[in-house]
């Protein structure tokens, strides 16, 4: 019983669907393939909202390096801008350049993850 909290800016985007994946630092336990996900946002305040429930449909170990510009899944490289904006877009975010600032400032960069799809 995976929950999953999103901050405030990722929220709308979790509701409306265009948000259906979600990069993590790796877990004790990591989420499966076929796990229900509880995906919150404000968990531990007043404010706390369920925005959905869904069935993770896969994982996938990830590295994100801003020195050589890519993400690294097992056996896929994305380094073409193109590729690495719409990969960010799925993630929630403008583009690239927003995903890789926003990693640098939360995690610090390169950053080794597990990518979560819904």
């Amino acid at each position: 019983m995976p929950i999953l909290n999103f901050q405030k800016q990722f929220a709308e985007a979790v509701k409306n669907g265009t948000k259906k994946q979600t990069i993590r630092a790796t877990r004790k336990y990591p989420i499966k393939k076929g796990d229900t996900l509880y995906l919150y946002t404000g968990l531990r305040t007043k404010s706390a909202e369920k925005l959905k429930e869904v069935i993770c449909k896969d994982t996938s170990d990830i590295t994100i390096d801003i020195c050589k510009h890519k993400v690294v899944i097992p056996n896929i490289r994305i380094n073409y801008l193109e590729e690495l904006d719409s990969f960010a877009r799925a993630d929630g975010f403008k583009d690239w350049t927003a995903l890789l600032s926003w990693f640098e400032k939360t995690h610090g960069l390169p950053f080794k993850g597990q990518l979560i799809l819904w």
